[in-house]
């Protein structure tokens, strides 16, 4: 590993790259740390509640958005819109025109997108300022003063999205690729000192736990094996193409098969899940209502805490739910298998046509409930661990499955290039 990187940076314009990642990500953290003006961070802190949908934004964005600073929206914003336009492809035939027209349609895609983006960040960053307007977060609420306020902390907020997005974009042109995410993949591992001094003071607070770390550090190893080892396991239904002579030449017969992803929607079946799980607390805390009071709402707030075992349930059963459904918009059977048929290929002693189709629906099918289930147990497991020993592990499964996912993907592409210039890649 440490004799690939050197020879990894003996290449000038991989380092360049490396470097130029590194400067870009040195930039958002401190973007991150760059205070919005007319806040309040400590009245922001107390407001993000346990188990909210802020609480989530404030993972998502390395605890910018609990401080209140340039880059607290982050780039939900953005991958709100990604999901939201890929949604609309299925459902919207000039959408889905624009899919499949190559490079030209997917600009075109992208700037849609960027559009929508700008869009909603400036919803976004409205509806955050009126909840901190009326949590008193605000230094300046009524007159001129608060006029110019909201305008200031409105603008700072969609500024900050969409320098994000400008941020990421740098790093897909001269950086090594995959920007959104490594800025995502960046705040989230921002939090980790953070998060392991907690559990630190946790330990002191009450030294019976303190048994736990050793558990708690072999379980955290061996679930980032699982993920690695899940992220990359994949079905592949073999293909056979037919042989075929074009004058003196001869095409086709060759094998080649079809790879079914085990988790192929990745962390989205889990987004989704957890944006509808922590809408309804988020509404009832919006509204003054934050489960500490004695009440039908205090108690429907508690019963949707993260804390509670039927949230875990309903949280289990949608992300299957979702997994279905984000799989069912993204992989076409009967599409392949007519692609296959136009191309003669076939799958050995599978016929043709309509039941080829039935037969890699049924293989999604299967490889789709095992990945769903993969992602059901990696999310709700810190949820059962929380409530068997009572430590707060922040650092869930949606952030894990983040991180290992663009960390495997960076190695990749750090790979494809090493190989383009002949050195020993990463994955030997």
């Amino acid at each position: 590993m440490f004799e690939v990187f050197r020879n990894a940076w003996k290449v000038v314009d991989l380092r360049r790259k490396i470097l130029y990642t590194l400067l870009i990500i040195v930039i958002f953290r401190f973007g991150s740390a760059v205070f919005v003006p007319f806040l309040d961070s400590n009245a922001i802190s107390e407001m993000l509640g346990e188990g909210t949908l802020l609480t989530y934004l404030d993972t998502m964005t390395g605890g910018a958005l609990s401080q209140g600073t340039l880059f607290a929206m982050s780039i939900t914003p953005y991958i709100n819109s990604s999901i939201i336009i890929q949604l609309l492809t299925v459902a919207i035939p000039a959408l889905e025109r624009l899919s499949k027209e190559g490079d030209e349609g997917r600009k075109k895609l992208n700037k849609i997108t960027k559009l929508t983006t700008l869009g909603l960040a400036l919803f976004q960053a409205t509806a955050f300022y009126f909840a901190l307007r009326g949590y008193g977060a605000v230094a300046y609420r009524d007159g001129f003063e608060g006029v110019l306020s909201a305008i200031a902390i409105i603008a700072c907020f969609v500024a900050g999205a969409c320098l994000i997005v400008w941020l990421g974009d740098q790093i897909n042109e001269k950086g090594i690729g995959n920007g959104i995410s490594m800025i995502l993949f960046a705040g989230i591992v921002a939090r980790g000192p953070s998060e392991v001094y907690d559990l630190i003071l946790t330990m002191k607070d009450d030294m019976k736990n303190a048994i736990l770390v050793p558990v708690i550090l072999l379980i955290f190893v061996l679930m980032i094996g699982l993920v690695v080892l899940m992220t990359n396991a994949e079905r592949r239904i073999p293909v056979q193409y037919a042989k075929r002579v074009v004058g003196r030449k001869m095409y086709g017969g060759q094998s080649t098969h079809i790879p079914i992803k085990v988790a192929m929607a990745g962390v989205m079946p889990i987004i989704f899940a957890m944006s509808v799980m922590s809408l309804p607390q988020t509404i009832c805390y919006f509204c003054g209502i934050d489960g500490t009071g004695v009440g039908f709402w205090h108690d429907f707030v508690r019963l949707f805490s993260q804390g509670s075992w039927l949230y875990a349930v309903l949280y289990f059963v949608l992300i299957i739910a979702f997994n279905y459904f984000y799989i069912a918009i993204q992989y076409n059977p009967v599409e392949i298998a007519n692609n296959l048929k136009k191309n003669n290929g076939a799958i050995p002693g599978i016929r043709p046509g309509r039941p080829t189709s039935d037969f890699i629906q049924n293989s999604l099918s299967k490889i789709s409930l095992i990945g769903a289930i993969f992602l059901a147990f990696i999310a709700i497991f810190p949820i059962i661990f929380q409530n068997l020993t009572r430590i707060n592990v922040s650092l869930g499964g949606t952030t894990m499955l983040i991180v290992v996912g663009v960390a495997l993907e960076t190695v990749r592409s750090l790979e494809s290039q090493m190989m383009m210039r002949h050195h020993k890649g990463f994955l030997e």
